[in-house]
């Protein structure tokens, strides 16, 4: 439990830090961008590969920073462009969702087992489980019968996301990018 409440501590500690910020901004700029490429496939079912920039900051700068940050970023993709009626417990998702990627990832030695534990783990209570709920209490179509294709859709999309973000930030780590952002924090 000690160890959980310093890696918040420490990545709060992050989150007073002007590198920080503006490296948070930099990412949710391309995020945003990323999010204007998304596909829709019905109603209720998106494909989309803005997270990947996200969890590049959940990675950097952890659970307290990947909260703040998905929130703040939820709202203002929203603002810049609304797809819908603006529902709060998508925000909780995308807090959710950084805190659970910061832990997994934040200060860890990243390998393939450890990014598809992270996604799988989001995939399940975020998008399949919280997220069915909202679009439930949004629109009345009934859990049980949007549940099983965002099943399929998350089940699917796991492997691509984690294989997509592993070999991203093994390259970005390889390359220096991510030393070069931490020594201007």
């Amino acid at each position: 439990m000690k160890k959980l409440a310093t890696l918040f501590q420490d990545s709060y500690r992050e989150l007073r830090k002007v590198g920080t910020v503006t490296t948070m901004a930099m990412f949710a700029a391309i995020g945003i961008v990323l999010g204007s490429l998304t596909i829709q496939i019905g109603d209720f079912i998106k494909i989309g590969f803005s997270t990947i920039a996200n969890q590049f900051v959940y990675y950097l700068f952890g659970p307290a920073v990947g909260c703040f940050y998905g929130g703040a970023l939820d709202i203002l993709k929203y603002a810049v462009k609304p797809t819908g009626a603006f529902f709060p417990g998508w925000t909780f998702n995308a807090m959710a969702a950084g805190v659970l990627y910061g832990l997994f990832f934040y200060k860890k030695k990243l390998s393939l087992v450890r990014v598809l534990a992270a996604e799988f783990t989001v995939c399940v209570l975020c998008n399949m489980i919280l997220g069915t709920l909202w679009l439930d209490m949004m629109y009345g179509k009934g859990f049980f019968v949007l549940l099983p294709m965002r099943v399929i859709k998350n089940l699917a999309m796991w492997p691509v996301n984690s294989f997509l973000f592993y070999t991203m930030t093994f390259a970005l780590e390889r390359t220096g990018v991510f030393r070069l952002i931490h020594s201007f924090r």
